[in-house]
């Protein structure tokens, strides 16, 4: 599997200020997107002024969060204790999962890292901008936290936005004191969280058993379904592995389709061929910047997002007649989707 370039991100691209060193650089290798990405580029930000769902007092709460997140970002990685504590794997483990729950996380899994799961370069931002990423830790812990269901649902307002942000803030918290610990125990460890990424979260997140990848290109969990917001603490501590998971979601979005028929930007595929499945992040990332949130619709669009029967899930693999009948109660129940319109109370 060929690791992706940080530098091809949308949210990389974006960063890249007209006249610097990494847009000079980045569009004389990529002239083709330059075009599309000036395009954009010029559209308002997200949360901001002249988007579809500004508020001048909602809108900067996700902006305020984001901005925490930025305000700790060099301290995901810091100094090790000399002094090294000697334990063995299974105990370790059990503790380092034990502690991301009672920190908050709603799933946990541990896995072997592998050089796709790393980018191979940087490029969110100036100062390391085309940095190679060493691959330097053999063991990942990622973690899940789940984002309330009503202000998803609620998609694309600005609800949704402050529930995203406020999740990678949670992530970013438990992965923090999850790397300080293990470094406290004495050995190297790096926190990746919105912004400061080593690693691609949602394939962490396969390896190690949370869920499966969908046709929407995100993380689906059985539980909770891709209403989640994924944090990753690689280190060098011998841990005790996971195994992937396959509870049949594969068929499921074969059969389902929700997201492909609600997203507003028409960016995800509807291919037959699970290896084909793709998201068009430049039709994605402009309908961003026009509604100014993070738009959410193909979370909350997906069955899996509104908590539907795990007895019913666990019944789906090689079930064509079971999947029908998830697809009957959801249709039943919300439609195409579900869309809560009014505000939160506290708004």
């Amino acid at each position: 599997m060929k690791r992706i370039d940080e530098r091809d991100t949308m949210f990389a691209r974006m960063s890249y200020k007209k006249g610097s060193k990494a847009y000079e650089d980045y569009y004389r290798r990529h002239p083709n997107k330059k075009e599309i990405d000036d395009r954009i580029r010029e559209k308002p930000h997200l949360c901001s002024e002249g988007t579809a769902t500004f508020d001048e007092i909602l809108s900067p709460i996700a902006d305020a969060n984001f901005a925490f997140l930025g305000g700790i970002r060099h301290l995901a990685e810091g100094p090790v204790n000399p002094n090294k504590v000697e334990t063995d794997a299974k105990r370790i483990t059990r503790v380092l999962k034990g502690l991301a729950e009672h920190y908050g996380a709603c799933l946990v899994g541990v896995t072997k890292m592998k050089e796709e799961h790393y980018y191979s370069h940087r490029g969110r931002h100036e100062e390391n901008y085309g940095d190679e990423v060493k691959v330097t830790h053999s063991y990942g812990i990622v973690f899940a936290v789940e984002m309330d269901k009503e202000m998803i649902n609620r998609s694309p307002q600005v609800a949704e936005v402050i529930e995203t942000s406020k999740a990678y803030v949670d992530v970013g918290i438990i992965g923090m004191q999850l790397a300080y610990y293990i470094r406290q125990l004495g050995y190297d460890a790096r926190n990746h969280m919105d912004a400061n990424y080593l690693v691609i979260a949602p394939h962490v997140a396969a390896s190690a058993g949370l869920g499966q990848i969908g046709r929407n290109t995100l993380l689906i969990t059985k539980k909770y379904g891709s209403r989640v917001r994924l944090g990753v603490v690689t280190t060098e501590l011998s841990l005790d592995t996971d195994e992937p998971i396959d509870f049949g979601l594969e068929a499921f979005c074969l059969a389902c389709g929700k997201c492909v028929r609600t997203c507003p930007g028409k960016a995800i595929s509807s291919e037959d061929d699970s290896k084909k499945w793709y998201l068009e992040q430049e039709k994605c990332y402009n309908m961003w910047r026009s509604i100014g949130t993070d738009c959410g619709i193909c979370i909350s669009a997906c069955p899996f997002s509104q908590s539907i029967d795990l007895k019913l899930i666990d019944g789906i693999k090689g079930n064509a007649d079971n999947i029908q009948q998830l697809l009957k109660i959801h249709e039943d129940k919300y439609g195409i989707r579900p869309y809560i319109k009014e505000q939160p109370k506290w708004f």
